[in-house]
């Protein structure tokens, strides 16, 4: 047993794990947020001890609900969903937006400037 335990390859991830397993940017990055949130709620409710019957109370939500969030499992909640649950617990929630690292602020200029000229162009017709 012990030698098939070592033969086993490990893949370290580098950056976030969403992307590595083939979601695109924009929902790498809203897993990502729902993953953080869930952590926060789940941290909460075990350092205070909640029970199910507690939650259900506190968060306003039917039992089924209740337990899915406790497993983890988060693909059917919406992120406002889960930011609703952290303010019912008192948890201060906050988000940040920041450039991506590496990318050229050339292109996102190029980007921008070719969006406005159809504008230009329809603004000169007029």
């Amino acid at each position: 047993m012990k030698s098939a335990a070592r033969n086993r390859s490990a893949h370290i991830v580098k950056g976030n794990i969403f992307d590595a397993l083939g979601f695109s940017a924009s929902e790498a990055s809203a897993l990502k947020i729902k993953a953080e949130i869930l952590s926060a709620i789940l941290e909460h409710v075990r350092a205070n001890g909640y029970t199910q019957a507690q939650l259900v109370d506190i968060l306003d939500e039917y039992q089924p609900s209740v337990s899915s969030l406790l497993k983890g499992r988060i693909s059917q909640v919406s992120i406002e969903k889960l930011l609703r649950y952290a303010d019912r617990l008192h948890l201060r929630t906050s988000i940040a937006v920041r450039p991506i690292e590496g990318r050229s602020r050339r292109v996102r200029i190029r980007a921008t400037a070719s969006a406005r000229r159809p504008a230009q162009k329809l603004a000169e017709a007029v």
